[in-house]
Formats: structure tokens, sequence, C-alpha cells
């Protein structure tokens, strides 16, 4: 593929170049990028020695649905539009990128890809749990998990029932699989809500794992936040190239402010996922650096790299349209399956009604205030 040099000229039409006044804003970018995306970063973190903050308390969670729906609006209404747009551009050879909708297709492989890798690490770090942790035997009739998981009954010497995951414990779908599938045969849960269950009179058994209970969360949210982060970051730095590859103030000028707004709430997304996690001080902490920094360090590349990049080369569309449309692939499903239906699915939100309605409106704000900096970045 030639590195030609289409449409080069594009921002010496706008009549807005200024290469002094361009990099004057990209510094201020770096800057205040920096500070939005440490800040978004570090509130879980720090939030969990405040009562209000911690990731238990009803402030959080709506927060978190804000979040939530910022990384949704950014995976559907910024990075796949930037994708089909990079992959559709005149400058690429008509077959085959005009011929097939790659963008989308590229973010489905991507989407499941993270499926799989969700599934796969969740199972090592379950095998892991079991292998460090002792069996001890408990009865777990009256718990139920915040995070949408329960443990569930099952007949001695019976193997797993329909939906149950190692231990005993049950994820979302699978606890609603596992209702449909026996809805006549096992316990009701009425009372639920106030952290009762009323058994119904079969004589079952419910003697389960510790670790099947108490840790899965904590397992869950390993894999998610890494998950994640490893797709925020896939963007942020084509986002920060993008920007620092540009000599144009008047296109750099809004870009600060939005980049900033989505990346304060895409790090408070990251931070209460690591936050839940339960990582060790220091892991936590690279992780959190390690987000914060890149995208501006990907607007210090652009900013060096300005003179002899051409971001309209046939090359560069490629590369940033098949990066966009990956990152858009595991945003989109991080954001609806780990952080949307993980908590709008949960017990502790179906029992809250209020909660419901905050969460609700926190989330369709944030999807909707995220899609309309569609206007200016």
């Amino acid at each position: 593929m030639s590195n030609s040099t289409c449409g080069s000229a594009d921002e010496y039409s706008e009549g807005c170049h200024n290469d002094s006044f361009a990099l004057i804003f990209k510094m201020v970018a770096i800057a205040v990028i920096l500070i939005a995306g440490i800040c978004g970063v570090a509130i879980p973190l720090v939030g969990k020695k405040r009562r209000f903050l911690q990731t238990d308390s009803n402030l959080f969670v709506a927060a978190k649905a804000f979040a939530a729906g910022v990384i949704l609006a950014t995976g559907f209404v910024h990075m796949l539009p930037d994708a089909t747009s990079a992959l559709t551009n005149s400058c690429l050879p008509k077959f085959p990128w005009s011929k097939f909708p790659f963008s989308g297709f590229v973010a489905m492989i991507a989407s499941l890809a993270t499926l799989l890798v969700d599934f796969l690490g969740t199972q090592y770090y379950e095998r892991k749990q079991e292998n460090e942790s002792p069996n001890v035997e408990f009865d777990s009739s009256d718990m139920v998990s915040e995070f949408g998981i329960v443990p569930v009954e099952k007949k001695r010497g019976s193997a797993k029932v329909f939906g149950e995951e190692e231990g005993g414990a049950m994820h979302i779908v699978g606890m609603r699989a596992h209702a449909a599938h026996h809805r006549h045969s096992h316990r009701q849960e009425e009372g639920a809500c106030e952290g009762r269950v009323k058994e119904h009179a079969h004589g079952h058994s419910h003697s389960h794992a510790i670790s099947g209970w108490d840790e899965e969360g904590g397992l869950r949210h390993i894999v998610v936040s890494q998950v994640l982060e490893l797709g925020i970051v896939s963007h942020s730095v084509i986002i920060g190239l993008s920007l620092g590859v540009s000599r144009n103030p008047c296109t750099i000028r809004p870009l600060i402010g939005a980049l900033s707004f989505h990346q304060f709430f895409e790090g408070f997304a990251l931070g209460g996922c690591i936050s839940q996690a339960k990582f060790t001080s220091l892991r936590a902490t690279l992780m959190a650096c390690f987000f914060a920094l890149t995208t501006p360090l990907g607007i210090a590349v652009g900013t060096g790299i300005s003179s002899i990049y051409n971001p309209n080369s046939p090359r560069a569309l490629v590369i940033e349209g098949i990066f966009d449309s990956i990152s858009a692939g595991i945003l989109v499903y991080m954001a609806l399956v780990d952080l949307i239906a993980a908590d709008f699915l949960s017990k502790r939100m179906s029992c809250n009604l209020k909660l419901q309605i905050v969460s609700y409106f926190a989330l369709f704000i944030g999807a909707g205030l995220m899609s309309s900096l569609a206007l200016w970045a």
C-alpha cells in the first residue's frame, strides 16, 4: 500500500493554519487532558475511604451509570463513524474498501473476541482462586450478592443446574436462565430485597464453596478492568495522535474540552472497576497511570511527527480505521455487558426504585452529552 500524500492540503484550505498557535493549544491539551484523566480515574480509587464515594454507595452506582453512557456513546457515535469515514475515504482504492463494510465487520469481530477474552479470563481467575482457597463449606441460604450473583441450591450428588457456574454461584445471564428453566421446582425469592430468601419446602441442600460466592464479584472485575482498559487505551492512542498531528488551531481548540470530558468519565468508569477488583495498591496505581498518560503521550508523539506525518495517506487511514473499529467493538461490548447489564440487572437495582430512576437518568444523560460532543469532536 503506497504512503501517498492524498488530501494533505485540506487543513491549509480552511484558512486557520498557524503552527505556533497550534503548538500552544497542544501543550494546553496535554496538561488539561492529563489532569482530567488523573482526576477521573483517581476519584473511585481514593473514594474507597470516603463513605459517599465508596463503590457500594448509591452515588457511585449512579455516577458509574453516567460513565457507562459516555463509553457507550464513544463507541457508537465517535469511534464507529470515524472508522467508517477513514475506511471509505476517497484516498483509498474502491476495491475492497468501498465494496464491504469493514468498520462494522471489524467492530463485530472485536466484540466477539472481547466476549472470548472475558470468558477465558474469568475461567482462569476462577480456577486460580479455587486452587489458592480452601474448600470451606457454609450455609448460604440467606446471602445475596450485590453484583447480581446469588447462591443457588443444588441436590446432593447431582450435576450443576442450568446456568450455574463453578462453586454454585451464578452470573446474571445464568441466574435468569436458571429461573426460567426451573420456575416451578426451586425456591421463591419472596422478601429477597430485604436480604431474606423464603425457601420452597423441597428439602434441598445449601452447601457451597465460599470461593464461589464471596470472591466472584472481585474475580469478574479483575477481568473487566483489564479488558476495559485495553479498549480505552487503543482508541486513546488514536485520538491523541490525531490531535497531535493537526496544525490547525480551529480544529484543536474545541477538541480540548471534548476530550477532557471524555477522558474524565472514561477514567471514572475504569477507576471504579479497578477499585472493585481489589488489586494491590501498586498494580491499581500502575493501571491508573497507564490510562491517564496514554492520550497525552499520543498528543506528544503526534506533535513530534506532525511535519512528516500525513493523516490522509492510505496507510494512515487504514490503520486509523482498523484501530477505531476495534475500539468501538470493545467499548460497546464492555459498556453494555460488563457495566450497564451488570448493574442494571442486579438484585440491588431491582429492589431500589429510586436508584433505578436516578441510574437510568444518569445513563441517558451521559450517552446524550457524549453524543452531542460529536458536533465539535
